[in-house]
């Protein structure tokens, strides 16, 4: 299926319709949430032999991407959802059916959401500041703070993991498990009230000794960096899919752009079209050119992951160099959109006014841009001396 088949016109201008107003009332997407349901959408990843669509990852970022350019907000917490049924879907593919359970529930309605971010650990998913107790019978009680948990108000499935310090002769295993709805032990922090994506609502999650059972616990790694297949799967789909949503939001910065340009005329040029002035078309085209190699870079690499192409040791500095380029190039377009669209676009309630928050976000998300560039020089150069 095509992103215009999964996303048909009449939905994504509904979606999009509903934008500005979540964002001035800092509200989640509900309405966005059930029209997507119903749609299918959520269940991109799950096989159509379970009622899904059966798409790959590179067809999936196509649909966040097209989901993006009406309201990046949703597609940032969808994402969430389509990371783990991505990341279950990609570990199938290479004979891990580890997390299958992830796309059967997907297909009975179950919403995943990512709760792996902690404050201050840039160790990512290679250490924990969260504790992981072992109960009896093999389940963990988990106790930390993760935040941005996008799709606070409606997940019914928490994907999370923690440090069960005594395990391995005291080394420490990290341990993954998903948290139900349901559950005792677990707060959510009503405390998302941020410059952009506010419809993500993607509050602070408190975990107080939150219960994971044991059939929920899917992964006990060692600490550090490995080369466990679930490792490499969150990161292709997690960058991936969040350079998509990034890609969607400069697409549509230069659209509305353009559209600005070709309004607005001249007065000192006799009411020209500033489509005529030398300057602005410069600023155009630069915007043009950045996003013209963005999209086959989102491409080759989600295809590359689709057909199982070996890249080794280049495929994290690809992954990462992807979700930093992404966020930097829709940062940079934006910008642009907004200098040759006028004074209009600094006023709220601008489509362009709420791009341009929205898009700052992406510097926070997980490769930040100095640990991405880390990972490339290693790939390139090898590591520091010590």
């Amino acid at each position: 299926m095509t992103p215009e088949e999964v996303l048909p016109d009449q939905l994504l201008e509904a979606i999009r319709a509903r934008a500005a107003g979540y964002d001035r009332d800092n509200a989640f997407f509900f309405e966005d949430l059930e029209e997507l349901t119903a749609a299918g959408y959520l269940k991109l990843f799950v096989p159509t032999s379970d009622g899904g669509l059966g798409l790959g990852l590179e067809a999936a970022a196509q649909c966040q991407r097209r989901l993006a350019t009406a309201a990046p907000a949703t597609a940032l917490a969808i994402n969430m959802h389509l990371v783990w049924t991505g990341v279950a879907q990609v570990l199938a593919a290479r004979e891990d059916h580890s997390l299958d359970f992830v796309l059967q529930e997907a297909a009975r309605g179950e919403i995943f959401a990512f709760g792996n971010s902690e404050a201050g650990n840039d160790s990512v998913l290679f250490d924990s500041k969260t504790a992981a107790t072992p109960l009896p019978g093999g389940g963990y009680s988990f106790t930390g703070t993760k935040i941005f948990t996008s799709l606070s108000p409606a997940w019914t499935r928490l994907g999370i993991f923690g440090k069960d310090a005594g395990a391995r002769e005291g080394e420490g295993e990290l341990v993954h498990g998903f948290v139900d709805r349901d559950s005792a032990g677990y707060t959510i922090l009503e405390d998302w009230d941020t410059l952009g994506m506010r419809a993500s609502q993607s509050n602070t999650t408190a975990l107080d000794g939150a219960q994971v059972r044991p059939d929920r616990i899917f992964r006990k790694l060692p600490v550090g960096p490995n080369a466990d297949p679930l490792i490499f799967a969150i990161f292709a789909c997690f960058e991936s899919l969040l350079a998509a949503v990034y890609t969607g939001i400069g697409e549509r910065a230069l659209t509305l752009g353009v559209e600005a340009v070709k309004r607005r005329t001249s007065f000192k040029n006799a009411g020209r079209s500033y489509a005529q002035d030398p300057d602005i078309r410069w600023k155009v085209a630069e915007a043009v050119m950045a996003m013209d190699a963005l999209y086959p870079q989102l491409l080759a690499v989600t295809r590359d992951v689709d057909a199982l192409t070996d890249h080794g040791p280049q495929w994290f500095p690809k992954l990462v160099g992807l979700k930093v380029n992404a966020t930097e190039t829709a940062r940079r377009v934006v910008d642009l959109a907004i200098r040759v669209s006028g004074g209009s676009s600094y006023f709220r309630g601008s489509e362009l006014e709420r791009l341009y928050r929205d898009v700052l976000a992406g510097m926070f998300h997980p490769s930040d841009d100095e640990s991405a560039h880390n990972t490339v020089a290693n790939a390139w150069l090898g590591p520091l001396e010590a």
